[in-house]
């Protein structure tokens, strides 16, 4: 589709002024009019096209873009005529005035003109010459001749087609399929010319997908069947192959032809089987000729498009059932699929009754029944649909028709008449490439023109991104489009996607399709939400999923199952910076919110995991991500638990209501809003409207006359109060009890409604036009209000009062796990008792001791530590940690010679067989500690559980680490030895694929896990390099037969990512050696999600005799 220059032309012209030159004289048949002006356009650098002569005059064109529309017609420009100039391309044209009588012109399609020789171009073509530029096919054949003539050597050739994949380096989504055969690939400097017309951009270089530069013809023959075209640049890594062979050539349904490969997969993914089973409907002409495809959606990634292939004609008749196996990677939980054909063959229209899925892995059995038309001139014209996995005969998840208005821009030939496709992608997947075919207008993608479409899909939640674009066929198929907003009638919420670029291969940057994040819908919520995220406020997080609200219980525990009156659902907001904020609970101030590991908990709100990223959605929700792990959201599933790994990606939920306490306290001055900018206001009538400025005339005074009872004093114009009274909503209210409003809170909104005292029922509610009027709830929206802080009754939120201060001073007594270690508690809390705690039993009562109740003890020897120490318990049930060990005042703990007493309460995890210490934020003028021994007595039975030790934790010591583990000696001797396991990293020999950012490992064995431990070397900075191994030890109580190992890279930016090979882990004392391939870079994306870490499984155990090299 683009335009191909000429292999020559000639920028020599005529001493003459350029246009000068005339048209040779023709008599015409109809008699013109004075002042028609005869024109001959000619093709910008296209000295073979003979030039079209016109004649233009007012009446055959009224405007210029009338002649531009002409011209696109008649000159074989591939975007259609965008620009006229003077020969020597100096001046353009802009109006019919400025052309002259008799004089010559160049067409283009782009700013930048072409030169020709107007001489040659003027003369007709003999028979043998043609009207177009010379092609890269036939560019390649004379390149080839003239290395035969001047060097008498050729390259190797192709001499049977392949097929090959074309990936733009560092674009995945730009590939493009190509068949090399005789003629492209002549030679190899005329095959790059043939990539950089096909792929629209300098090819100056190939590479294989692993990053090997193919250099010759005869490496490129040898290649696995895609290649990477790269300009100068350097290879850039990404995932080329899986995207690559999983989805179709283009742009998702835009090409007549999608290239699935229902098999292939990558090594590292694990292959599922399905049967699938497809009936056709026993209707007349239900059978199809195209060929049929389906994509499988789980909660870990779709399958890509897999044609069911068959023998030709027999398949998909009417009547009959279909049946195939096909693999998959491994995509989870299923939850929806697509089904849909290519629209090809004599009869495309097909009638899908039913589609039957069986799991040859699980035993699970699922059906879809469809019963409906694809076809595009049948029905909504669509020729796929998306079906949910149903439960009891209900969906798991609706199926919505989004409403697609498309605009395009307001600049001449903006429009096009090429076929435009969009994919909608969102939490719960993409809708696959949908082509955009019925408008509510008669003419689509016109000038300044918003199109309005359908897109029937399984309800993707919330939407991130769309991916748009066109296939480049048509006269003028260039588009400019102006923006995209997509309506969801499910959650009411509309989406704007922002793009005012062109999409056309010959302005801005070439592309024809582009990805458009969501755009301006969170920043305006987050102007106008952001005074709920300032220093100082409490607040509530609502989930409308469960019903309940967030609650951290002082032993770390989260849920989302509280009430709005539980103390331990409010949270003191810490502003980090913009919009990362730290949450602490409002009951105990050292403890914070925080994702570990992708999971909620409770931990020291000094901790990086601490900090979070609010995102504002449209509908005023929150979600709350992880600052140090971008893509781990807090969470919970539909119990309102913390989810574990087997919860399905459609089972969660993510979004928060934000609830402020304290926002109707006497004296404090607030908004009532109506939307994102407009507020309840008093108009100079006295009347009140809805649709007023958040400015001083909708400020409002709260007076609180009794729990949950206000009235509303106008700050403008005081002793003007918001009253409801003669069937009138106005502000002309004095005080009296006509002026009484109950706060009606909608925790599902955020919103409140204010009822009348006076009047039971009657609400304070919003016209159409935004007048105030009395109004009984009807369920609908036209009663809520949005309340907004100006200031504050009291100096700060609920909960902060000189009273309460003291209450909370009083409270630091009771700090739980994961806190410091304190004195303890004079009384029990209300609230069920932790599952752990920590005290320091010096001084006070303490109360009878439980079943669970451990005394530890924590001999120091010669050098002391001013550092918390981190401590996990392991039972052969389970684990306990970590329990921070530590203190205000931490001159009196851990001192040399000393022994240190806690009180700490376990959970039931078994047989107690070792413990794990660290030392949790060292200062730096404290870098060691020696730890002599470590006791456990259980209170209640006085049994005792030794750890003696005399080792040191510090970093400044060869082959020491601030982490040690320690089993339960028994007699003398320890209940499991202590393993060293040499640990073998494999960096992959890919460019960029080294690394120097902090490296994790935790091993996972039959006897629990080593926990996660830093990759480092005494004294030694640890950079991973290309092509090499790494050699690293770990020391841990032995871990019995080695079962995963988690794998966590903290890269910063994009050049700090690491290739990772395989990582071999080697016990020594029994030889044994487990492989664990990673083949894949770290951190990855996956659903949109960053994932700084991966869990690997052993290939297999094996068994040697090795040399330690050490």
């Amino acid at each position: 589709m683009s335009e191909t220059p000429s292999s020559s032309y000639s920028v020599n012209h005529p001493n003459s002024s350029e246009s000068e030159q005339s048209l040779s004289t023709r008599h015409f048949n109809v008699t013109e009019p004075v002042v028609a002006k005869r024109i001959c356009f000619y093709k910008s650098g296209d000295p073979q096209f003979n030039g079209i002569k016109m004649v233009v005059n007012s009446r055959s064109y009224k405007t210029f873009d009338a002649l531009l529309d002409s011209l696109s017609k008649r000159v074989p420009l591939p975007f259609g005529v965008r620009n006229i100039s003077t020969p020597r391309g100096r001046h353009s044209i802009t109006n019919l005035e400025d052309l002259e009588d008799g004089k010559s012109y160049i067409c283009s399609h782009q700013r930048k003109m072409k030169p020709i020789n107007l001489e040659q171009a003027s003369r007709k073509p003999l028979p043998w010459q043609i009207s177009r530029p010379v092609s890269a096919r036939r560019r390649a054949v004379q390149l080839a001749r003239q290395n035969e003539d001047g060097f008498g050597h050729r390259e190797s050739r192709i001499t049977t087609p392949k097929k090959m994949l074309v990936f733009k380096n560092g674009d995945v989504r730009l590939r493009r399929t190509i068949v090399l055969g005789k003629k492209n690939t002549q030679t190899f400097e005329a095959l790059l010319d043939y990539m950089s017309e096909l792929m629209q951009y300098p090819v100056a270089k190939l590479y294989t997908t692993d990053g090997r530069k193919v250099p010759n013809l005869q490496a490129l023959i040898l290649c696995s069947g895609a290649v990477v075209a790269a300009g100068r640049e350097p290879f850039k890594p990404s995932n080329y192959e899986s995207l690559g062979y999983l989805r179709p050539a283009k742009l998702l349904g835009i090409g007549n032809r999608v290239y699935p490969k229902a098999n292939a997969k990558s090594e590292s993914e694990k292959s599922k089987k399905w049967n699938v089973s497809v009936l056709t409907s026993d209707v007349p002409s239900a059978g199809t000729s195209s060929k049929v495809y389906i994509t499988l959606y789980g909660d870990c990634g779709s399958s890509g498009p897999i044609f069911l292939d068959g023998e030709k004609g027999k398949l998909f008749q009417r009547g009959n059932e279909d049946i195939f196996t096909v693999n998959t990677k491994n995509i989870g939980h299923l939850y929806k699929i697509r089904i849909g054909h290519t629209n090809a063959g004599d009869s495309p229209a097909w009638h899908c009754e039913e589609v039957r899925l069986l799991s040859l892995f699980s035993g699970e059995q699922f059906s879809f029944p469809a019963h409906r038309w694809l076809a595009k001139d049948q029905a909504g014209g669509e020729i796929s649909v998306e079906l949910p996995v149903l439960q009891q005969g209900q969906p798991i998840l609706p199926v919505t028709v989004y409403k697609v208005h498309v605009t395009t821009g307001d600049l001449w030939n903006a429009g096009t008449e090429a076929d435009v496709s969009i994919s909608v992608h969102g939490e719960r997947g993409d809708t696959g490439s949908r082509q955009l075919l019925r408008s509510q207008k008669s003419k689509k993608f016109l000038k300044g023109q918003t199109d309005i479409f359908a897109v029937e899909a399984v309800h993707l939640g919330r939407l991130y991104k769309i991916v748009i674009g066109h296939n480049g066929l048509g006269s003028g198929n260039g588009w400019f489009l102006d923006k995209v907003v997509i309506k969801d009638p499910v959650t009411d919420l509309d989406y704007t996607f922002l793009c005012h670029r062109w999409l056309d291969q010959g302005q801005d940057d070439g592309k024809i399709a582009r990805e458009l994040p969501v755009t301006d819908a969170r920043k305006r919520t987050w102007a106008a939400e952001k005074w709920k995220f300032q220093k100082g406020i409490t607040l509530q997080f609502y989930n409308r999923l469960t019903h309940g609200f967030i609650c951290l219980y002082p032993d770390g525990r989260v849920d989302a199952l509280g009430d709005k009156k539980n103390k331990y659902g409010l949270f003191d907001v810490n502003v980090k910076r913009r919009n990362t904020c730290i949450f602490s609970s409002h009951q105990m101030p050292s403890l914070a919110l925080a994702l570990v590991s992708g999971r909620v908990t409770g931990k020291s709100k000094e901790k990086a995991c601490c900090e979070l990223r609010v995102h504002l959605q449209p509908n005023s929700c929150a979600i709350l991500e992880s600052a140090s792990y971008p893509g781990h959201t807090v969470a919970f599933n539909l119990q309102g638990k913390v989810p574990d790994e087997t919860t399905g990606y459609a089972r969660l939920s993510k979004e928060f209501v934000v609830h402020v306490k304290g926002v109707f306290h006497h004296g404090a001055i607030i908004l009532l809003n109506t939307s994102l900018c407009q507020a309840l206001s008093l108009r100079p009538d006295g009347s009140c409207s809805g649709a007023g400025q958040q400015q001083q005339e909708s400020h409002w005074k709260v007076h609180k006359i009794a729990s949950g009872l206000c009235m509303f004093e106008s700050v403008k114009k005081p002793r003007m109060y918001l009253k409801i009274k003669d069937d009138q909503c106005d502000g002309t209210g004095t005080g009296d009890e006509y002026c009484h409003f109950k706060i009606e809170k909608n925790l599902e909104t955020g919103s409140v409604s204010l009822e009348s005292v006076q009047n039971k029922g009657i609400y304070v509610g919003l016209l159409p036009d935004g007048q105030t009027k009395p109004v009984v709830n009807t369920g609908e929206r036209n009663i809520f209000f949005y309340p907004q802080v100006v200031k504050f009754g009291r100096e700060k939120p609920m909960g902060t009062s000189a009273a309460c201060k003291q209450e909370k001073k009083g409270f630091r007594e009771s700090q739980f796990q994961p806190a410091k270690a304190q004195e303890p508690v004079p009384q029990r809390p209300s609230t069920p008792p932790p599952s752990k705690e920590m005290r320091n039993p010096q001084g006070g009562e303490c109360p009878l001791p439980s079943d669970d109740e451990w005394k530890l003890s924590i001999l120091t020897g010669n050098a002391g530590t001013e550092a918390r120490i981190a401590l996990w318990i392991y039972g052969d049930r389970g684990l306990t940690g970590p329990i921070t060990l530590g203190k205000d005042n931490r001159k009196q703990l851990f001192f040399p010679r000393q022994e240190d007493d806690f009180q700490v309460k376990i959970d039931s995890i078994g047989n107690i067989y070792k413990i794990r210490i660290e030392l949790d934020g060292l200062p730096n003028e404290q870098p060691e500690w020696n730890l002599q021994r470590v006791i456990l007595q259980h209170l209640k039975s006085k049994k005792t559980l030794n750890f003696p030790t005399n080792t040191w934790l510090s970093k400044n010591r060869d082959d020491k680490e601030f982490v040690c583990e320690l089993p339960v000696v028994e007699a003398g001797k320890p209940i499991y030895p202590i393993a060293l396991y040499h640990v073998y990293v494999h960096t992959g020999d890919l460019e960029q694929a080294e690394t120097d950012s902090a490296v994790y490992l935790c091993i996972y064995g039959k006897r629990g896990d080593s926990g996660l431990r830093l990759l480092h070397k005494t004294g030694i900075p640890v950079t991973f390099q290309r092509g090499m191994v790494s050699l690293f030890e770990v020391e841990a109580v032995s871990l019995g037969k080695l079962q995963k190992v988690l794998l966590r890279c903290e890269a910063n930016t994009k050049s700090q990512h690491w290739y990772c090979d395989k990582v071999i882990v080697r016990e020594a004392e029994n030889n044994s050696e487990y492989v664990f391939n990673c083949e894949r870079w770290l951190p990855f994306m996956s659903q949109g999600i960053i994932h700084s870490e991966i869990e690997l499984y052993p290939q297999g155990k094996i068994y040697c005799n090795f040399l330690d090299n050490n």
